[in-house]
């Protein structure tokens, strides 16, 4: 209930006392900075806030370190909620794409983990821009 009120109904305000429960659980990484899965536009507009950047940033000022926007969207791929498992790294095999050069080590944040599909997109396109560690971060994890 409380990771869908802030993820699908705008509740920006809960995105410091969730940085706070994630930042309780896991220790600060050994990375240069955090970053965070790119929204879908429309999306984000719906919603009035992209959630996993919202969370990344709550981190990073809790972490005292820099949230770097590293990655873009290519397109528009179909939402992965409601997709089989089977469709899910097909759907965001080539989603995303650098937009700025990586540090090596670099947190990735996003709101729900749920196969990992989404990370390995992500997590190739930040190796292809230079990242060698790559730590994951998600708020919830999907079952």
């Amino acid at each position: 209930m409380l990771v869908s009120a802030w993820k699908e109904r705008g509740r920006r305000d809960l995105a410091p006392a969730l940085g706070a429960m994630v930042a309780e659980v896991i220790a600060r990484p050994g990375v240069a900075a955090i970053s965070f899965v790119p929204g879908d536009r429309e999306r984000g507009r719906a919603r009035g806030h992209v959630p996993a950047e919202r969370l990344a940033r709550a981190l990073a000022d809790r972490w005292e370190l820099p949230c770097e926007r590293l990655l873009a969207r290519r397109g528009t791929a179909r939402r992965q909620a409601g997709l089989p498992r089977s469709e899910r790294s097909a759907n965001v095999r080539r989603a995303f794409e650098p937009s700025a050069e990586s540090p090596d080590a670099v947190a990735l944040v996003d709101d729900v983990y749920t196969t990992g599909a989404t990370f390995s997109a992500c997590s190739d396109a930040l190796s292809s821009a230079g990242a060698t560690d790559i730590h994951v971060l998600a708020l919830a994890r999907a079952v």
